[in-house]
């Protein structure tokens, strides 16, 4: 039988009010940095579940308080919402002002235990389904021009950056797959994504390292939120084109009992924080990744996706996908080592007992419960070589057992999101789009080089060269 895992007292504590969660903060941004943050406190306790202060703390949020969960056998207790409470927590230990979202609580910070939260879930599912015979040809549209555009500038310039073009082609592709509507031909033009990563920094500021000096950055985001005020016409530009190209959907969200109004703001926020701005982190960083990882696998990858488009009558279709196994493996694996949503919280609604690998814990009812997923998904008793990108980890019978700890759509990759879970409602749309991103890159190309560099938001990726398919 199983052994007996010991009970144990959770370790560590907050300090000091003020002065405790405030020194935190500084050595999770500045004196440590993220992961050494995490890490120190691991060896320090020497143990994954602990007390700490996470950001921003004062005096932003009332309460920083958390038991983090750093394994990859805790952390699942944050998707059981029979166990924890999602309420007002998708951001962490504060919420941004609902000034930023027309007033509205967005579906993002309902727990499904509200009424709401089960309708504009039902919304988003409608959306994507009745949407989705247009995502192939829409996206294959988009990033032709934005591989286009690449080649053009790598030519002249010898580099181009990929954010730049991806920003304007995600968002592109998004409008026009979801609601058949180009940006560029309407008021808002190409100033989608400039306006969208201006107000996703109102939301996100507290808990973003922006580069600026320590004391400058400290005062101006992580101190006191900034003022909604600011970004309000930026906002309303965005919102006037969702309402003038979301109709149909908005006549689908009055027979759900959604206003036309609160449908709107929800899927502004769908498609330009949790989908563009997921597109934003996590297209450059899975370039990132397929890029280091070399031209054995780039080789690999352009044969097998040639080859499945071939044998399918020279058409890219979701039955070719299926015949592309290392493609799939390799977005799961850019998924699982750096996957694009970290932090994860949860209220615990009873007292509750977690599991580590090495202890159990009891927690409180009312107590915060921290999630950090990168140390979950590389936990070395789960993923051997946890740290190391492996293209191929999860083909095979044996790969495939283990994707059940990818959960970087809040929730394991072999489960499905429902009205009643927290788990992403466009889980399967982001998988597509990440393959349709690896096998129009293939197709197209042989195999190519990037630089890369730091951004608030994934990483910053420059295309050095691209070597046009030769085969």
């Amino acid at each position: 039988g199983e052994t007996k895992l010991p009970l144990k007292k959770i370790p560590g504590n907050y300090g000091v009010p003020i002065v405790g969660p405030f020194k935190d903060r500084l050595d999770y941004f500045y004196n440590q940095g993220r992961d050494e943050f995490f890490k120190s406190k691991i060896q320090k306790y020497n143990s994954t579940v602990f007390r700490t202060n996470m950001p921003p703390g004062p005096f932003i949020s009332q309460d920083p308080k958390v038991v983090a969960l750093l394994d990859g056998k805790s952390f699942p207790v944050l998707f059981d919402v029979t166990k924890v409470e999602k309420k007002d927590l998708f951001t962490g230990t504060y919420m941004p002002s609902t000034d930023l979202t027309g007033g509205y609580r967005i579906l993002s910070y309902l727990d499904p235990s509200e009424p709401k939260h089960a309708r504009l879930k039902q919304l988003l599912f409608f959306l994507l389904k009745s949407r989705r015979d247009h995502v192939i040809p829409e996206f294959q549209a988009s990033y032709s021009e934005l591989f286009e555009t690449l080649e053009k500038e790598v030519a002249e310039k010898g580099k181009s950056s990929f954010q730049t073009a991806n920003d304007q082609a995600g968002f592109n592709f998004l409008c026009r797959a979801f609601f058949g509507s180009n940006p560029p031909d309407t008021k808002l033009g190409t100033d989608g994504p400039s306006l969208i990563s201006k107000w996703v920094l109102f939301q996100l500021g507290p808990v973003l390292k922006l580069g600026l000096p320590k004391y400058v950055e400290e005062l101006l985001i992580h101190t006191f939120p900034l003022p909604p005020a600011l970004v309000k016409k930026d906002y309303q530009r965005l919102y006037d084109f969702f309402y003038e190209s979301s109709g149909s959907i908005q006549d689908e969200a009055e027979k759900l009992g959604i206003s036309r109004e609160e449908a709107c703001h929800n899927l502004l926020f769908a498609t330009c924080f949790n989908s563009f701005g997921g597109m934003k982190i996590f297209f450059p960083n899975m370039l990132k990744w397929i890029g280091r990882a070399g031209i054995k696998l780039h080789n690999r990858l352009a044969t097998e996706i040639r080859s499945a488009i071939r044998s399918n009558g020279g058409k890219l279709t979701m039955a070719a996908m299926e015949q592309m196994p290392l493609m799939k493996s390799v977005v799961y694996e850019a998924l699982r080592i750096e996957p694009p949503v970290p932090l994860q919280y949860g209220r615990a609604k009873k007292d509750i007992v977690i599991e580590s690998h090495d202890a159990v814990f009891q927690v409180k009812q009312g107590e915060m419960l921290f999630g950090f997923q990168p140390f979950a998904t590389k936990d070395p008793k789960i993923f051997e070589r946890a740290e190391e990108f492996v293209g191929e980890r999860f083909m095979g019978e044996e790969g495939e057992k283990l994707l059940k700890h990818v959960i970087w759509s809040n929730g394991p990759e072999t489960q499905q999101p429902t009205l009643g879970n927290k788990q992403c409602a466009g889980k399967d749309f982001v998988v597509l789009m990440s393959r349709l991103l690896v096998v129009e890159l293939f197709r197209r190309y042989d195999s190519f080089d990037i630089e890369v560099g730091k951004s608030a938001l994934g990483a910053a990726v420059t295309v050095t060269s691209l070597k046009r398919a030769s085969f």
